[in-house]
Formats: structure tokens, sequence, C-alpha cells
């Protein structure tokens, strides 16, 4: 029989399967709230409990699931893609978005009010320095005409980018590789007065917008909202495009979905786009209404295509209720995309011609510093051809003002590499007359702005209260109409429409006298050539002015058929 004390010992030891239970338990416990707390942490960062739970996102999901990014998760931008320890304390902080959802203290449309640098987000994936070639661009635009007449653009993109070390660090992505700071003053960022670029050698250069009234005093206060460029800058709606109108319908009728025999469709999908809605059932009924409208006024045509005016509406009502979404108070215009400068600013914010340094050099506003310059043709013409690169740029080419100031330098030196054909016009039948530049009203560059009109344009004749002088010779060819006149390169008033040169030399008086022509070659051999009243540099091609069948200052006819070269052997510079 055990004594007292092994009866003790053998008590002491019966609770230890008990504390194994507990243990056991505690585990248990501890895996199940492991494995719930990473379901969670997984599901809450799913791009399905982002874009579909919460009833504030349609519309940003529904553009997300249409873009380029549409296998990207929404935390790899939102969080950034870091280790769970720095994402886990950022995602606590976004709580909060959870509380004015389940109280509606929201405001539309809604807005990122701080996404991660592009460091931590878009170089996870997209590499710098790397270096993109040029590659070309088909753009098809219909017009809001009866047959949606189609209009292609071809251009050249020059994306570049790269590292210098490399010798690249070029193009589009130039602004990547250098240090490029701004200061918005809103807060989409459409609005940029002052730009700091810091090159290489750390040289600063400061470029402030001549109509904002912005102050270096204002900008070193605000010094802390100075943002540097990134990626976002440009590619802001990379993951939600909400598309405009004209795109959404010119990108139909280049796939087919709507038929471009379709009279009209263009201009109605316009007009049907524009209205404001209050809901996308409102917007569907008002679509449908198409189909009366094309049996009143195309009655033959809609007996024939019922099927394709009702794939037309169908494809309409598709592009509304993915585009605009009238409950959350989102269209394309809430949300401004930065790539580009149609629509938006985009570019121009920066290069608008307006923002001018301390030494009167400009950010440039070049059309061939991204692309080159847009060729412009219909349908059935043949294509144009793009020259990937300009060799011979006069020195005039490179100056920083150059777009504000080649409306002020035309002239016939123009003609040595450019067609010239009505200059300033918009029927594609000149280098001069592009429609892709002079169609647009650029409402975003600043080329009139009285600074830039100051820095660029030549000084005018001074006027004493009477008609002002010509400040060149008149003579018996003179027409005045070659520069002067509607779209010309020195506009007259528009109550001077239909005058006459003889009716011009009335009023306006030249303050120079055209010198007497030297004597001419005689048929026998007699007489001196006359001389050549002017540089040759730059103006060394005599057949521009002096052509026997042109009208500026045509050779004797007995020059027919004879070069530059030959009539320099005859005819020499003055002194």
């Amino acid at each position: 029989m055990p004594n007292e004390g092994q009866e003790v010992s053998r008590g002491a030891r019966r609770p230890t399967w008990k504390w194994l239970l507990i243990a056991l338990g505690v585990v248990a416990v501890g895996l199940l709230m492991f494995s719930g707390g990473v379901y969670v942490w997984e599901y809450t960062n799913s791009t399905a409990f982002c874009g579909t739970v919460c009833h504030t996102m349609p519309p940003e999901y529904t553009a997300y699931l249409t873009s380029p990014h549409a296998r990207v998760a929404c935390v790899d931008c939102h969080l950034g893609q870091e280790n769970i320890l720095y994402a886990f304390p950022r995602k606590v902080a976004e709580v909060r978005h959870l509380a004015d959802v389940l109280t509606a203290r929201y405001e539309t449309p809604i807005y990122v009010r701080n996404l991660r640098p592009a460091r931590f987000t878009c170089e996870q994936c997209h590499f710098p320095e790397k270096f993109s070639t040029d590659r070309v661009r088909e753009i098809q635009h219909y017009a809001e005409d009866v047959g949606n007449t189609e209009i292609i653009t071809w251009l050249m993109m020059k994306t570049g980018g790269g590292s210098q070390r490399e010798g690249l660090g070029k193009g589009i992505h130039w602004h990547i590789e250098n240090e490029v700071w701004y200061l918005a003053t809103d807060p989409l960022r459409q609005q940029i007065p002052y730009v700091r670029q810091v090159d290489a050698d750390g040289k600063v250069t400061e470029y402030f917008d001549v109509e904002s009234g912005i102050s270096p005093e204002f900008v070193n206060q605000d010094s802390e909202n100075l943002r540097r460029m990134d990626c976002i800058d440009c590619h802001n709606r990379i993951s939600h495009q909400f598309q405009s109108p004209d795109h959404i319908i010119d990108q139909a009728l280049a796939r087919y979905q709507i038929d471009r025999d379709t009279p009209d469709i263009k201009e109605m999908g316009i007009k049907l786009f524009s209205v404001q809605y209050a809901s996308h059932d409102e917007a569907a009924q008002a679509f449908e209404e198409l189909d009366s409208w094309y049996q009143t006024n195309y009655p033959d045509y809609y007996a024939e295509n019922q099927a394709k005016i009702r794939q037309a509406i169908d494809k309409l009502k598709e592009g509304y209720r993915t585009s605009v979404f009238p409950d959350m108070n989102v269209g394309w215009q809430a949300h401004p995309d930065n790539v580009g400068h149609s629509q938006f600013p985009g570019c121009f914010r920066c290069h608008d011609g307006k923002h001018v340094s301390a030494d009167n050099t400009t950010i440039r506003l070049e059309c061939n510093i991204c692309h080159t310059i847009p060729e412009v043709y219909e349908a059935g013409d043949r294509a144009p051809v793009i020259n990937i690169q300009k060799l011979n740029e006069p020195a005039s080419h490179r100056d920083t003002n150059w777009l504000a100031q080649h409306r002020f330098q035309f002239d016939t030196t123009c003609m040595n590499c450019h067609t010239v054909d009505n200059p300033g016009g918009s029927d594609n039948s000149s280098f001069c007359s592009n429609s892709a530049c002079h169609a647009t009203e650029w409402k975003f560059v600043g080329l009139d702005a009285p600074k830039i009109r100051e820095l660029s344009a030549p000084p005018k004749v001074p006027s004493t209260g009477v008609p002002n002088p010509v400040p060149h010779p008149i003579g018996s060819r003179t027409d005045c109409t070659v520069c002067h006149g509607p779209e010309k390169v020195r506009p007259w008033p528009e109550n001077h429409a239909g005058f006459t040169p003889d009716m011009c030399t009335t009023c306006h008086q030249p303050t120079l006298e055209e010198t007497a022509p030297e004597p001419a070659v005689q048929p026998g051999g007699t007489g001196t050539p006359p001389a050549i009243p002017h540089e040759l540099a730059g103006r060394d091609n005599c057949l521009l002015c002096h052509d026997p069948a042109g009208n500026v200052k045509p050779a004797p006819q007995d020059h027919v058929g004879r070069t530059a070269e030959t009539c320099q052997a005859c005819h020499k510079p003055k002194a």
C-alpha cells in the first residue's frame, strides 16, 4: 500500500494532460486566426474585392477591365509591391475609407489622393533605363458629315528613353532619365506655372509661365509641394481610361463595329453623348430613338439596313455605359488624361510655348520633339512618306521660340526644304497647309500670349496716326497679296478684304526706293551682268525668285533652262 507521500506525488502529476490540451487549443486557435488573417489579407487585396464589393468603385473597375493593366492587381499600384511589413501599416491607415463609404461621407467624382511613387510601382515591372525605338502610329478619325469621311493621320512616335551614360536618354522618356521638378496649383495637376530642370552638372534652370503671375518668392514658400516628374505625370490614366465620345465612335467605325456607310452616325452619336442623362436607363432610351430618326430621315436606307442600325445603336449604348456613370458624376471629362494634348492640356501643361526662363529661352514647343510632323490624308489616297530624320535644319529652327516665330519669318527661303502652297491653310496641299496643325484650335497653347509675341514677333513699323509705311521698295511687279491677306504671313485688317495692290499704295507709301537695275547683258555680249543685291548664304537657289516663268522677279525669257550655277557664273554679289 503506497504511503502518503507517494499519493501526493501522483496527485500532482494528474493535470499535465489538461495543460497539453490547452496548449494544443491555443495553437489551433492561433493557426485558425493566422489562416483567417492570411485569407482576409489576400481577399481584401484582390481585384474582385476592390472593384465589386465597394459600391463606389464600378466606374474605376469598368475602366480597369479594358485598360492595358487589366491583369495587374489594384494593390500593386495603390499599396506598392513591397513586403507585408511595409504594406500593412499603409493599408490600416486607409481603413478610414470604409467608414466614409458606410456613412456616405464622400464627394463625387472620387479622386485618388496619394499614390505610391512610380519607383515603387511602375518601375517594378517597367525598367526605366530601357530604350524604345521609334514606332509608326496610324490615327483613324471620322468627320461629322453624312458619309463619316475617314481622315487618317500618320506619325512616328519618338518614345526613346535609355540612359545618358549609354549615349541615350532621348525622346519622350527623356523626362524620366533627367531631373525635372514642377509646381502644380490644382489637385489634378493640370495647371503647372513653374518648372525646374537640373542637368547632369547640377545646373538649375527655372521656367515660369509668363501669364501666371507666379513669383520666385511664391515658389520658395511653397517648395514642399514641388514634385519630381515620374511615369504617372503622363500615364495618369493608364489603368482607368474613360474614353471621349469622339474616340469611342472613331474606334467603333475603324473596327467595323459600326458600319461606316451608316449616314450621319458619327454626328448623331456625338450629339447623343453630349446630353447629360440622369441614369444609364435614361441614356439607353435616348439612344433607342436613333431607330425612328433613321426611319424618318433615311427611309430607303432604313428599309434595307435595319440590322446595321441596330448594331450601331447597341454599340453606342455600350460605349456610353462603359464611359459615363451619372450616379457617380464620372465621365471622360472628369478625369483628365495627360497622354497627348488634344482633349486635355497633357504635354502642353509645360510645353505650351509660354514657360520662359530668365535668359528668354522657352520649354520647347515643337511637334517633332515627341513625334514627326503629322501627315494627313483621306481614305483611298496614297499613304504619305514620313521623313524619319530632318537633315540640314537651319539654326532658326533650333531656337526654343521657333514655333511662335515661324509665322513671322515665312519667306521664299522656306521653299528650299518645304512645299509652301497655301501657307497657313488646312487643305493638306503642302507642308505649310497641314490640317493636323492649322485645322485645330490648340486652346492649351500660349503662342498668342503677349510676352511670347514680344519675344517672337519682329518690331512693328512705327505708326504716327497715318497708315503704316511700307518697309520695303515697291516696284511695278510688286504684289501686296503675296504676303498680306487672310491667313497670310502678315494678315491685313478685315476691312481690307478685296483690296488690290494699287489700292494699297494709295495709303501706304514705301520708305525705301527701288534701285535702278544695272544694265543687262545685250545679245551681242555687250554690257555688264546685273549684280546680285543680297548675300548668297541661304539664298543661293536663284530660280526660287528668278525663274523666267515665276512672278517674283523673273529672269529674261532667253534664260530659260539655266541653273543656279550658270546664273552665278555671270552674276556676282555686290561687294
